[in-house]
């Protein structure tokens, strides 16, 4: 086993071990659990979230032993490093691995729970959420000054940002961090692409593309177009591979 934890939470170690050895059968789950497992369990009166990421291919659990850092590793650092940027994540508390003779066979991320708060994603299905042009602004703002720092935020997806609302504005915290690239020059065209996984509404992608162009200086209508492009090349992949998965299950049949 190896374990990380933040000296701020270090005195939490051998309750947070105890609970990963029972995790399969106790906390609070959320989400469907479908890929990775995320729940919430409680210390002291306080929650905290433990991330239990998919169990690897038998290859895969050799490379990141060997060769590449896990994502509950990766988890831990980029939150340390986007709240070193002055960005909100929620606290990272500690990474757990564990490995066998061949490779990793799981690994933990745990950090704050964050109550009070609600996804992204409420306010972009549902088109009569309080304040949504305002709050998808502020969320440009936030990717905007995440790629003036070199920072492509890969799971830019609307489930992964959660937010809060402070004194009349939109704190943003994101979470699913173990994508990330960081880069020293972002060139335009790969900052567009990384709305891809978001929506393909062009109300949505109006609002994005005006504030965007208002921050870096390029016509609304360039950035509108660049947008569309990507967020359309990413559907086109989606309904390739599903089309492909639904294939594969036919022949099988």
């Amino acid at each position: 086993m190896n374990s990380v934890f933040s000296k701020q939470f270090s005195q939490l170690k051998n309750e947070i071990l105890d609970i990963i050895k029972n995790f399969k059968n106790s906390g609070t789950l959320i989400g469907p659990g479908a890929r990775n497992v995320v729940k919430f369990f409680e210390i002291d009166g306080n929650k905290y979230n433990f991330k239990s990421f998919k169990q690897h291919n038998f290859i895969n659990r050799h490379v990141y032993k060997y060769y590449r850092k896990s994502k509950a590793r990766r988890s831990y650092k980029y939150a340390n490093i986007l709240l070193s940027k002055g960005y909100y994540t929620p606290n990272p508390i500690a990474y757990i691995e564990f490995f066998d003779f061949w490779g990793l066979t799981s690994s933990y991320y745990v950090s704050e729970q964050l109550d009070n708060c609600f996804p992204l994603s409420d306010a972009l299905f549902n088109p009569q959420f309080s304040d949504r042009e305002n709050i998808f602004k502020a969320y440009t703002d936030l990717i905007y000054n995440l790629h003036e720092s070199g920072i492509e935020f890969i799971d830019n997806a609307s489930g992964n940002f959660l937010i809060k609302k402070c004194d009349g504005n939109y704190k943003f915290y994101l979470v699913d961090l173990n994508r990330i690239n960081f880069h020293e020059n972002f060139p335009l065209e790969k900052r567009f692409k990384n709305f891809a996984r978001l929506t393909t509404s062009p109300e949505i992608i109006k609002i994005i593309a005006d504030e965007y162009a208002s921050l870096s200086g390029n016509a609304s209508d360039f950035c509108y177009k660049k947008i569309v492009e990507t967020t359309s090349q990413k559907a086109r992949k989606n309904k390739k591979k599903a089309k492909g998965a639904k294939e594969e299950g036919l022949t099988s049949l």
